[in-house]
């Protein structure tokens, strides 16, 4: 019998190859059986996942990542994506950042951040997405933007005077770090402000 999914871990998280020819509604199920069968393996971990062999739109991926959440008892931070000049750019520009930041400590959040919504978190963080005008992101850490800073962004919010902001593209309406107001530094490939 042919495996229509396969799990293969990989330093970034999980990568998930899906049979390309089976019907989606038997895949689900195919899914949740395999999750279900490895979560003594996966339970209580925080994974980045990627799809292999299979073309999903965003409801499906969506779908998917809820039944895998569910199954196997995991977090999933983000879906790595395989458009591999995005791809590229997401890497270099992570690598860039992540080499100023001291310690390995930090979490994932993939959506974009909009209007009103206030996003504060206790450790560095990498978003994949923008930050909207009248969002704000309060981190405690770092704060990493994969897209653009429209809103609000304060970095060091536990007075951590060395914290940093990058981001792809930034015309904040506020950026801080600690207690103290910075302006952005724009150039190359990104933007970033941080306290000399």
């Amino acid at each position: 019998m042919k495996d229509h999914v396969i799990i293969k871990s990989n330093k970034y998280g999980l990568t998930v190859y899906l049979d390309s020819e089976i019907e989606y509604k038997e895949l689900l199920v195919e899914i949740e059986n395999k999750f279900r069968a490895s979560s003594r393996f996966f339970r209580g971990n925080e994974v980045a996942l990627s799809f292999e062999n299979r073309i999903l739109t965003k409801a499906e991926e969506k779908e998917i990542v809820g039944i895998i959440s569910t199954a196997a008892d995991i977090r999933i931070l983000c879906i790595i994506d395989h458009d591999a000049k995005t791809n590229q750019m997401y890497k270099s520009i992570v690598d860039e950042t992540l080499a100023m930041v001291p310690e390995a400590d930090g979490t994932f959040y993939r959506g974009t951040l909009k209007r009103r919504q206030l996003l504060e978190t206790e450790r560095s963080i990498i978003i994949i997405g923008d930050i909207e005008e009248g969002a704000t992101v309060v981190s405690k850490g770092n704060i990493i933007v994969i897209g653009a800073i429209y809103g609000s962004a304060q970095a060091g919010a536990s007075g951590k005077v060395d914290a940093f902001i990058a981001a792809l593209d930034m015309e904040p309406a506020h950026l801080k770090i600690g207690d103290l107001e910075v302006r952005p530094v724009i150039g190359g490939d990104y933007s970033w402000a941080k306290l000399s």
